[in-house]
This record gives C-alpha cells, structure tokens and sequence, in this order.
C-alpha cells in the first residue's frame, strides 16, 4: 500500500465548540476572542464562517469586527472547553492505524498506508463526527507541505488531494504568499525579485535566494515552492521550547516605569510556569506593541540555564531597556525560552515568516503547544 500524509484541521474550532454549546447561534456570525466585549481590545480568536463572510478573520481587533460585522455574536475564550473537545478529538485520531502528530487543539497531522486515501479521510470525518459532532476537513498529500496547502482547498468539511503531480497545475500560477510558511513581508521581498507566483519561485536560482535570505533560507524557498519537504511525521509527545505570557492593556501606557513594572509582573508569572516545567531557561524575550498597531521584540540571553526568578526578571528588563521607541503601549508579553538540552526536541528548520493563521491564536495565553510547521529541511 502507498504512504500518505493526512492533514486533519477542526472546521471553525472555537465558533464550532460554541455553536455546539447554543445551538440557537447555529447559522449567525459567531466571533470568539477576549473576553467577548467588542468594546474592549483584544482580538479574534476564530470567527465562524458566516462572520468571515464579513470580511471578520482570527487576529482582527474585536472593534474592527464589531463594525465589519455588526450582528454578530461575541463570546469570551473559554480555554477549558476547548481543551476538552481537542482531547476528544485527538483520541479519535490516537485510535487509528496512523502516526499521530498533533499540531495544537485543531490541528493534527496523519502519516497512513492505504491504497484509497480519500476513502481513509472519509472515514476520519466520520469517526471524529461520531465522537464530537464536529466537522473537520482533510488534506492529502505526499508530504506534509502538500497534505497542509490541501486542507485549505477542501474546506469546508470537505476533502482535497494535492501531490507532487498536481502541484503546480494547482499551485503554480498562485501568489508565493499562498505557501504555508511565506507570508507578506517575505512575498514583498520576493516580488522586489522580480517572483510573484511559486511557479517563478520554484525556478529561481538557489545561489542569488541564498545571497537574498542567506544560505539556509534561500534554497529552502525553492524547495517549498517545489512542493518538497522531508519533514516526517513525527507521533512523540510535543515539548515546548518556551512559555510565555502577554496582556493587552485598555488603556494604553504612557509611563514608561509603568511599562517597567508591567514586564516584571509577567516575568513573574512566567517564572511560575517555568518552575512547574522544572526546566532551565537560556533566553528572555519581551514583546512590546506600540499603539495602534506596531510590534517589535528584543531578547535578552542568559550567561547560564536557570529558573532563578530574580535572573529572569533581570533579564526581561534588560531586554526591555533595548527597546529606544518610548511611544505608548498597548500590548506587553514575556517570553522565556528553554534549554535545548534540558529535554529532546525535534530539530528545528528555518522559519522565515509564518502565516497568521499558523500563529498561535490570538489572546490565548496557554494554548495547547502546537509544533511549528517544519515545512522544509535545510541543507
């Protein structure tokens, strides 16, 4: 029997728990993000697909949204029963004949022999309806890129077989931004190149892309324009390489001392997280976000792993201190990342740009880990 990658996606996940929680908002728009106050900050979560309708999509300000989609329906995150539902379905999966890789609450990768894939993904919805009344779509692929871009084709609910065959009749004409790991800023880059389209992408030549985004990067766009990826399927237990925490402030942050005591109160309650994980950390990160919109990071390493809690607040302002743009803030978040050697990882590709829909959901401070799409392998 042939080999194939299976991407399983949860259609509309967090819209969908909620739906199934009030079945009288089934049909309306549905957006989840914060703490379901639009008048507040905060962001989408997800929307459901009748809010997308409206041009409302994961990581829009809730206000935005209010006035893209005035009727709709807003509710606060509740983490827990997210966490209960994605169990459920990832204990569907676990049941199968199938390497399981679990991206995150929605999402999970299926490495399958079957000489009738799409019969195998019709047979998966079927189960995972059965188990939650959740939908899902499904993507089949030779690999892993090709099983991710194929999800989006078949949503949703539905089922989409892209390969290596049909990779570029289906792909090459697309804008490069289309591939799962280029995004925006990357596509501009390469447009200033004189590449729009993946097919044009995949012809480039590997030395002038390796002198454009280094030589790791560079040819690794070529491959993903080609549809390659030697990236297995991996169904041993994720570990995080970091916790973080954020908030979003309603009103922003003039003072810079305020700021000062912001980043330490995180740093503490990213410390709690890190004790708990009894894992060393070797690198701080803070994230800030000036009003309206703008967001930059600087990190901080440390001369040894530690948890020491005054180490890592250290540390976090220091980082901090890096930052010269004083304008308001509207957002901060912590960011402590572990030692690669206090537990085995995976080994890491490069990751230029990811998609927002890659990210991790928006205003969800402890999401269920979810590996990074590892879309290529580096030379």
């Amino acid at each position: 029997m042939a080999g194939w990658v299976l991407h399983v996606d949860l259609d509309q996940f967090l819209a969908a728990v909620e739906v199934l929680r009030r079945p009288e908002l089934r049909g309306l728009p549905v957006v989840v993000g914060g703490d379901g106050d639009p008048t507040k900050r905060g962001v989408v979560s997800t929307a459901s697909y009748e809010a997308r309708a409206h041009g409302v999509h994961s990581g829009l300000p809730l206000r935005l949204a209010a006035r893209r989609c005035p009727d709709a329906v807003f509710l606060p995150v509740d983490k827990p029963a997210y966490d209960a539902v994605s169990a459920a379905v990832m204990a569907v999966l676990r049941e199968l004949d199938a390497v399981v890789e679990v991206l995150g609450w929605d999402e999970a990768f299926l490495a399958v022999e079957t000489d009738d894939p799409e019969a195998y993904a019709r047979d998966v919805q079927r189960r995972v309806r059965a188990a939650t009344a959740l939908d899902c779509s499904i993507g089949i692929g030779d690999n892993r890129l090709q099983a991710k871009l194929a999800t989006d084709m078949g949503k949703p609910a539905g089922v989409f077989r892209l390969t290596t065959a049909s990779w570029f009749d289906v792909l090459g004409d697309r804008p490069t931004d289309a591939l799962w790991g280029i995004g925006r800023k990357t596509a501009k880059k390469l447009a200033a190149l004189g590449i729009d389209t993946v097919r044009q992408l995949a012809a480039a030549d590997r030395e002038a892309m390796a002198a454009a985004f280094g030589p790791a990067t560079g040819p690794w766009l070529v491959r993903l324009a080609n549809g390659r990826d030697r990236s297995p399927v991996v169904g041993t237990p994720y570990v995080a390489r970091s916790r973080s925490r954020e908030t979003t402030f309603q009103t922003d942050l003039v003072d810079w001392d305020d700021v000062r005591r912001e980043v330490a109160v995180l740093a503490r309650r990213v410390v709690d997280d890190v004790v708990a994980e009894q894992r060393p950390v070797v690198r701080v990160v803070v994230k800030v976000r000036h009003a309206p919109f703008f967001t930059s990071t600087h990190g901080q390493p440390l001369g040894q792993a530690t948890s020491d809690a005054a180490v890592i607040e250290a540390a976090a302002l220091a980082a901090l201190d890096r930052f010269e743009d004083r304008r308001p803030v509207r957002l901060l978040g912590v960011r402590a990342e572990f030692s690669r050697s206090a537990a085995p990882e995976p080994e890491q590709k490069p990751e230029p740009e990811q998609k927002p829909e890659l990210e991790q959901k928006p205003e969800l401070e402890q999401r269920v880990p979810a590996r990074e799409p590892t879309v290529g392998e580096p030379t």
